[in-house]
């Protein structure tokens, strides 16, 4: 049985490489983290480099075997969870002096929970038996972070076999992840983001670990990312209503956020948690009753006890207040912390080259581009190498990548299997579409531009764990991509594990100097510029359906606003402290929406 989170803060998944062997280095200090199990060839490499430097004989699980995908997942889970015990197990086995790895889980912890505080009574005991006493005390309770995976679950590509036809479903990209992990020894939770997968809740049902034993345990938990309420119940009510207990669900702010960024209808952070916050109880009763009732037609065992339904939050947040103030007014059991442990070699894997860049980054260099083939905007760095090199490649007149991993090949316009958008195969088909067009040089231009601007996310995201690890694929790779949320923009330099998590809890600052905002100000303000660009480029192609979405989006802005003005003048010490310096911040933002001129609705004729 898993015990409680001992730490109030995750690492979530970053990439496809950035956090995937991050529970080996943080879970024995009690730290959960999210490893991506979408890339199967990095997750067999990263395999066989920790078996190796383990010293545990390797055999490989190669393309040619039958489910090689589902079987690399499990092994690498199996491996990671090995090793996770494994160090949790020496942890214990350590003394409580300076420099120990027990003595710094314990220091990590925050100083407000009951384990730190019987530490430092054991600490400051002079009573040997008692001392020792508290110690055996303090090693019973020493438990590891969570390993959790995640999936987009838009990400489910069809695999075929080497005569061109096409594999079961349950060979898709995205269902073989899911049986992976299904199949894997590890104890925590799937992480379902980005989107709704019928195929992919479907599957779920045909694995046990993701039910409740006799006592309501269950093995293998599902969690739901997502970026607003209404999305949440109806994505809750789809998976109760085939016996699947939610048992977190996720928010992320739809913006201010790294990677793939899934800008909500104007509806912003604050206003959400606090939907949340209010309906909770209904819905955890609602979904309750459904999931029961399938439970029992399905033979199973159902919940006597109302099982956990956790809130947690990610998305921008960059101070101990943000965070504190996350936790205790919208009572949410977690808050993620991401772009920022980019920064902690001890946690995540980030190659020399990338990291000195991050460190030495100033606000300009974080942007939301179109680079992503999904077609989502895409948080974007301008001094990570995989953008040099897609700027060189265009100078050269050779736009586009190799596509070796094909897991965003998706379009089908000039071939029959689909291929990707960011491959060069696909930008030169669709360069020498737009030369018969005959446009005139500013038009062709900014059609090239936005061809041209995709870029290859399943090598570029991956490579930084791949020259970290000084791991050489069959094919060659040099340069990385890598995508921050605009709020690393207020963190400069290298930092510890140690002085990251003192941060969070207020122990340190390591905050630069550039001026900050806080993170629903920040949010507001990266919604404002989505609005305005999203009216300028639709100017000419506008209907009823597109300025009814516009005027919606600018009055749940306006609507979330007025939220936050109250929000503030609230008089409690942890409000109060969240929101100062907010109402000249929220009135300039309201003047700006406001000005923005949306046009009226085409009147039929």
């Amino acid at each position: 049985m898993q015990k409680q989170a001992v730490h109030s803060f995750h690492i979530p998944v970053m990439g496809l490489g950035f956090t995937i062997d991050t529970p080996i280095k943080v879970a024995h200090f009690g730290i959960s983290s999210v490893i991506s199990i979408v890339e199967d060839g990095l997750v067999e490499h990263m395999r066989k480099h920790y078996f190796e430097t383990n010293n545990l004989p390797y055999v490989p699980i190669t393309e040619k075997e039958a489910d090689y995908r589902a079987k690399r997942i499990t092994a690498y889970l199996n491996l990671v969870h090995h090793l996770v015990q494994q160090k949790t197990t020496s942890l214990k086995e350590e003394a409580f002096l300076p420099g120990t790895n027990l003595t710094k889980y314990f220091e990590l912890l925050p100083d407000d929970s009951a384990l730190k505080k019987l530490y430092h009574q054991m600490l400051f005991t002079n009573d040997r038996p008692v001392k020792e006493e508290r110690q055996s005390l303090l090693r019973n309770e020493v438990c590891a972070g969570a390993i959790d995976v995640n999936i987009m679950s838009k990400l489910d590509r069809i695999n075929y076999a080497k005569d061109g036809t096409a594999l079961p479903k349950e060979h898709s990209d995205a269902l073989a992840a899911l049986r992976g992990y299904a199949n894997s020894q590890v104890c925590s939770s799937i992480i379902f983001s980005a989107g709704y997968n019928p195929s992919l809740y479907a599957y779920a049902e045909s694995f046990s670990d993701f039910y409740p034993n006799e006592s309501g345990y269950i093995k293998k938990k599902i969690i739901l990312k997502v970026s607003d309420y209404r999305s949440a119940v109806t994505q809750g009510k789809m998976l109760a209503k085939k016996g699947l207990w939610i048992s977190e669900f996720r928010i992320e702010s739809g913006l201010n956020c790294g990677g793939h960024a899934f800008a909500t209808e104007g509806l912003l952070l604050g206003p959400i948690l606090e939907n949340f916050k209010l309906n909770r109880d209904a819905l955890s009763k609602e979904l309750l009753t459904m999931c029961n009732q399938a439970l029992i037609a399905k033979g199973k065992h159902p919940f006597s006890t109302s099982p956990s339904l956790q809130i947690t939050v990610q998305g921008g947040i960059g101070t101990s207040v943000e965070n504190k103030f996350l936790i205790d007014y919208y009572s949410t059991s977690s808050t993620g912390w991401g772009s920022p442990f980019l920064l902690v070699p001890e946690a995540t894997n980030v190659d020399e080259e990338t990291l000195q860049s991050l460190a030495t980054a100033t606000p300009l260099d974080y942007y939301i581009s179109n680079a992503s083939p999904l077609g989502v905007p895409f948080n974007n760095f301008r001094k990570s190498s995989s953008e040099k090199q897609r700027l060189e490649r265009i100078a050269k007149g050779k736009p586009g990548s190799p596509c070796h991993r094909k897991f965003l090949a998706s379009n089908t316009e000039f071939t029959e299997q689909p291929i990707c958008t960011a491959s060069r195969q696909y930008q030169s088909l669709k360069i020498d579409q737009l030369k018969e067009q005959g446009l005139q040089s500013n038009e062709f231009e900014t059609r090239y531009n936005e061809i041209t601007e995709k870029a290859c996310l399943c090598t570029g995201l991956s490579a930084s764990a791949l020259i970290n690890n000084n791991i050489t694929p069959s094919h060659k790779i040099n340069t990385v991509a890598i995508c921050p949320g605009p709020n690393l923009a207020y963190f400069s330099g290298i930092f510890s594990l140690k002085q990251m998590v003192d941060h969070i809890y207020g122990r340190t600052n390591i905050l630069n100097t550039v001026e900050r905002p806080n993170l629903f100000v920040n949010e507001l303000s990266l919604y404002v510029t989505y609005l305005k660009k999203e009216i300028d480029k639709n100017l000419e192609v506008l209907n009823n359906n597109k300025i009814r979405y516009l005027k919606n989006f600018q009055a749940n802005l306006l609507e979330g606003i007025q939220y936050y003005k109250k929000l503030a003048s609230i008089a409690q010490p942890e409000a109060t402290k969240m929101v100062e310096n907010m109402q000249l911040e929220l009135q300039k933002w309201e003047t700006a929406i406001t000005c923005l001129l949306i046009p009226k609705a085409v009147t039929p004729v």
